[in-house]
């Protein structure tokens, strides 16, 4: 499976950006699907993950209420709206598809990651 992220860039702190991750092929149609990122000088960290169908999804609890993950799975394609953006935000996104069906935390595939830059 490979997947291909798209929808960075270079945003304003306030304003809003909407990643996209399209999957090559149906296989994560079945599979829970997550976005993480690497902030400078940080670890990888967690950002949402959302079930198979998209009936379950969560955001990690410092971007909830910011962040929301969506999937259509016609399109296998997951995504992340991200709004009122803020300069720690900054980093390389990554989307990855999980091993079930439910999220479990453990990746499987691998996106190559897009550039978000939130400038002040």
């Amino acid at each position: 499976v490979q997947l291909q992220a798209s929808g960075g860039g270079l945003v304003q702190a306030g304003g809003s950006l909407k990643l996209s991750c399209a999957a090559s092929r149906r296989t994560a149609s079945n599979n829970a699907m997550a976005w993480f990122r690497q902030t400078p000088g940080k670890e990888r960290e967690f950002v949402a993950a959302i079930s198979w169908n998209g009936g379950t999804a969560s955001v990690a609890d410092a971007l909830r209420g910011r962040f929301t993950i969506s999937r259509d799975r016609a399109k296998d394609t997951v995504y992340l709206q991200m709004n009122n953006l803020k300069v720690e935000d900054t980093g390389v996104y990554y989307c990855a598809v999980d091993r079930r069906a439910m999220y479990s935390g453990s990746p499987q595939y691998w996106g190559q990651g897009t550039l978000v830059t939130v400038s002040s």
